[in-house]
């Protein structure tokens, strides 16, 4: 019995021991933020804007949710509420000593006057030198010099599962400090012009209202992001938190001091992805790269002489996964570059060199077609009809058919082809008319499937035929 009891507690000793050692290991590789905060925080900013009431009639976004004891932070007092300016708060932080402060659009957007607070209490009236919308960054200066500045990293080579702390001001509550890990990187949030350019950073860091536009930082003290957006359902932090990456907010604060202004890298074509249907009927091996819907026909990639259904795999050496990966990087580039595009067109890959030029605004149609001769699709179960000379010329394209029925359960309906849809390309075969229509379908071999490219309300697409056998 006794042999047995110093037995058990050896083995317990021995087990504890074992649980200690592991426990120390891991306490001993939790990282330590002080050093980061002493040496970085005072390069931390308060974005304090006005804004008269008729410019922001619904005071802050989310002020609803805010704490009834934390709304003082948000208002001015003293002033009847018909005749009190709006006070929004935010953060930023100061990239060179000589004044310049960088925060997020969305902070600025629309303000009176921006007052800078520092951390030792020193308040500037700050100047807004440039805003861009699409990356939601702002540029202010303010008259100082001699000022601490944060390091903005050289790359991109932040891993998923890295730690990285927040230095903000949420909810007015200056120089707060949270910590998290990286949880996604390369996010795609299109805004509300379905514009896509900022590949964003997801973190579980604990971001609130007023920590926009303030630093994410790394376990080096370099700024890796900018902190941007909360997803929520109440107001506060859930942790899904974005950030702009460095690389975009270094391009945004050279152009902005040089120009006052943001040009992009730009193509002058429509996107899409490529799923697994699409890529076998385009004779990929696997799903991936970005492809060519629809194209400006005086744009970059016109000139270079890219087509619509060529798939991009490759821009600029860099690869492109997803068609949402392609407006971060061509984003990137500086117009007037030549560039390598990597791509597979008619099954078989191949190199262009593209000029890439500066973003413009693309025009948008809706669809109109008018009467002409028809025709019932047979063998795919649709009716077509030629398109009217102005029906073309407001789409911006040469011919196609429009699709005026579709047989239920039809080749047409299963692959996803609908009413009003203007068919401009089957396979390789471009379809200017309902004869070019009627070739092409006779064409088509039994079974497998073969791209379509069509205009669906305005957009142009491809959808992947599926072809009985």
């Amino acid at each position: 019995m006794t042999t047995k009891l110093r037995l058990s507690g050896f083995l317990f000793l021995s087990t504890f021991l074992c649980v200690t050692q592991v426990m120390g290991s891991s306490l001993q590789k939790l990282p330590d933020f002080r050093q980061i905060v002493r040496e970085h925080s005072s390069a931390v900013v308060k974005i304090i804007v006005e804004q008269s009431p008729s410019q922001n009639n619904g005071g802050q976004p989310g002020q609803e949710q805010i704490p009834e004891e934390l709304r003082r932070f948000f208002e001015f007092r003293g002033a009847p509420p018909s005749e009190r300016q709006r006070m929004g708060m935010g953060s930023g932080f100061i990239v060179s000593d000589d004044g310049f402060i960088l925060t997020n659009n969305h902070v600025v957007d629309g303000a009176d006057n921006v007052l800078v607070r520092m951390s030792d209490r020193r308040e500037f009236d700050a100047e807004v030198v440039g805003t861009d919308p699409r990356s939601d960054l702002a540029l202010l200066r303010i008259d100082a010099v001699d000022l601490p500045m944060l390091k903005l990293a050289d790359n991109d080579d932040l891993e998923v599962g890295e730690w990285v702390l927040a230095i903000g001001s949420p909810f007015g509550l200056d120089y707060s400090v949270t910590a998290g890990i990286v949880s996604a990187k390369g996010r795609s949030l299109p805004t509300e012009q379905n514009e896509n350019y900022v590949p964003f950073i997801q973190t579980d860091v604990a971001i609130n209202p007023g920590n926009s536009g303030g630093p994410l930082f790394n376990l080096d003290g370099e700024v890796v992001g900018v902190n941007s957006q909360i997803f929520t359902r109440s107001g506060g932090s859930i942790g899904l938190s974005f950030a702009i990456p460095s690389s975009v907010a270094s391009n945004v604060i050279r152009q902005l001091k040089k120009n006052g202004r943001v040009t992009r890298g730009w193509l002058g074509v429509t996107i899409q992805d490529v799923d697994k249907t699409l890529a076998k009927s385009f004779g990929l091996k696997r799903a991936g790269g970005a492809l060519i819907a629809d194209m400006s026909n005086d744009g970059p990639a016109a000139k270079a002489g890219l087509r619509s259904g060529d798939i991009i795999v490759k821009f600029d050496g860099k690869p492109i996964p997803t068609s949402a990966d392609l407006p971060h990087v061509v984003g990137l580039v500086a117009p007037g570059s030549t560039v390598e595009v990597e791509l597979v067109r008619d099954k078989k890959s191949q190199t262009i060199s593209v000029k890439v030029g500066g973003l413009e605004s693309d025009d948008s149609y809706t669809l109109s077609a008018g009467d002409a001769d028809e025709h019932r699709g047979g063998r795919l179960g649709m009716e077509v009809e030629s398109l009217s000379p102005e029906s073309l010329e407001h789409l911006g394209v040469s011919g196609g058919v429009v699709v005026r029925r579709v047989e239920s359960g039809s080749i047409a309906a299963e692959s996803g082809i609908r009413v009003d849809d203007v068919i401009t390309l089957i396979d390789t075969s471009p379809i200017q008319s309902v004869e070019t229509f009627e070739r092409a379908v006779d064409t088509l071999k039994d079974g497998g499937s073969v791209p379509l490219r069509l205009i669906r309300q305005g957009s142009s697409l491809f959808i992947a035929l599926k072809l009985s056998d």
